[in-house]
């Protein structure tokens, strides 16, 4: 089994590797024609029945003639590519590369191809999702048609260059649009020339690594009324600071053992004749743990993506709502970020979302450690599992029971939105709704009503 899968993968990354040159190579004329010309070439034998033999002879002196023009194409260029910092899966990506024109004759139709890292996986990340697609395809709700390639990573445009003088510069629009959260890399560029008769690219390369930052996807959130009130917090507004305490004061008193510098009153004492500080007022406010689950059996999940993408949702709500969200998770170890009220912004969050990655070798109840130890400083907690088994059904029950109001949302694989266990009245919390890939908008649509 072990052998016809590594032949399989082999196969895998050669018919990838044909793909990606021939779709970059070959115009769309190009392509009808060399199509055209696998088709007579299967039919070229039968010369008694018809002529499609006088057909594959044409068609190949043309791909022969497109081909050995490219070998004559010589351009010198420099390149500089203007990259954003960040961009967003699904949305497209606008910037600009400025080229330099490094010959002595005006150089004309030519066109920008971006150059990817190569995404192709290991045979063990492979292999992976070939059984869990096929233990996927045993179920008779799963449809084959809305399997997608984790491995692609971006949709590509060729953006058209403008013609170039000798020496000067000119500036392309180019665009792609991110397919995966995380960092996506390009290699660098390349220039490329269609032959005379429009079939097939002849290419120049211009060396060019940078990278961007990819944030998940996010969908738009209806009002919701999120749990919890304020509660009281423990040094008050000087958890949500830069400077770490608030610029109103209650009064002055004289210093003590463990005061903070910066809070030294400077005139005050300048006058007493002896350290005086500001002291501060405490307060109450509210903050709200956003609870990520991830721990899934696969590693290339539509469901642990889909639930990247609702913590990042609520991760750009919350902070909006004068509250304070500390994002909890377990990666590699146990994370909390927290944002809002001048301590960090919700990009500061997505950004970490971004690069957040499944804890296969950890276990769920390093999770419940981490919420458990953070719980009494919350005022609500909204949680993002991807699944309702028994052990997340016990860890609810635990925080139902210390009072802590909370929001649950369960992302399921596409054609799961049933869940036996979650016909368990006594098992749900008051506030608890399924979201099933490819229904996620339309499912937090519906929080309002729940």
């Amino acid at each position: 089994m072990t052998l016809a899968f590594k032949f399989l993968y082999r196969l895998y990354r050669a018919i990838s590797t044909v793909r990606y040159w021939g779709y970059r190579r070959f115009t769309r004329a190009g392509l009808g024609v060399l199509a055209a010309f696998i088709l007579t070439g299967i039919m070229a034998p039968d010369t008694d029945n018809n002529v499609a033999y006088q057909a594959f002879t044409f068609l190949l002196l043309l791909l022969v003639l497109a081909f050995c023009s490219s070998f004559v194409f010589r351009v010198r260029f420099s390149a500089t590519r203007f990259l954003p910092r960040l961009g967003t899966v699904g949305a497209p990506l606008v910037y600009s590369v400025v080229l330099k024109n490094l010959s002595a004759k005006t150089q004309s139709g030519l066109a920008v191809l971006e150059n990817l890292a190569d995404s192709r996986p290991s045979f063990t990340d492979w292999l992976a999702v070939q059984l869990a697609y096929e233990q996927r395809a045993r179920s008779f709700r799963f449809s084959p048609s809305r399997r997608s390639n984790p491995f692609k990573l971006a949709v590509l445009k060729i953006a058209p260059v403008p013609d170039a003088r000798p020496r000067q510069e000119v500036e392309v629009q180019c665009e792609l649009t991110p397919l995966r959260r995380g960092l996506l890399r390009l290699d660098g560029i390349t220039l490329a020339r269609p032959d005379p008769l429009g079939l097939f690219r002849a290419f120049a390369e211009v060396p060019l690594s940078q990278s961007v930052l990819i944030l998940p996807k996010r969908y738009p959130l209806p009002p919701i009324p999120l749990p919890g009130t304020m509660k009281y917090q423990q040094g008050g507004i000087a958890l949500a600071s830069n400077v770490g305490q608030s610029d109103e004061f209650v009064a002055l008193r004289d210093y003590r053992r463990g005061d903070p510098l910066r809070h030294i009153h400077w005139r005050s004492w300048a006058r007493a004749g002896k350290p005086v500080v500001k002291e501060f007022e405490d307060e109450f406010f509210v903050r709200h743990a956003l609870v990520l689950d991830t721990f899934v059996e696969h590693l290339h999940s539509d469901a642990f993506e889909e639930a990247t993408s609702v913590a990042s949702s609520f991760a750009c709500t919350i902070p909006d709502q004068e509250s304070l969200l500390d994002l909890l998770f377990i990666g590699s170890e146990s994370y909390c970020f927290t944002a809002g009220r001048g301590i960090a912004h919700s990009q500061q969050l997505l950004e970490i979302l971004a690069s957040v990655r499944p804890g296969q070798e950890r276990s769920f109840e390093k999770l419940e450690r981490l919420v458990l130890n953070h719980i009494s400083k919350v005022s609500g907690c909204v949680f993002v599992f991807l699944a309702w088994d028994q052990q997340r059904r016990e860890f609810v029950r635990k925080i139902r029971a210390l009072g802590v109001p909370m929001l649950v949302l369960v992302v399921v694989e596409s054609g799961k939105a049933t869940l036996p266990d979650a016909q368990e009245p006594g098992d749900r919390p008051e506030r608890f709704a399924i979201l099933e890939c490819g229904k996620i908008e339309q499912g937090l649509a519906q929080l309002t009503s729940t």
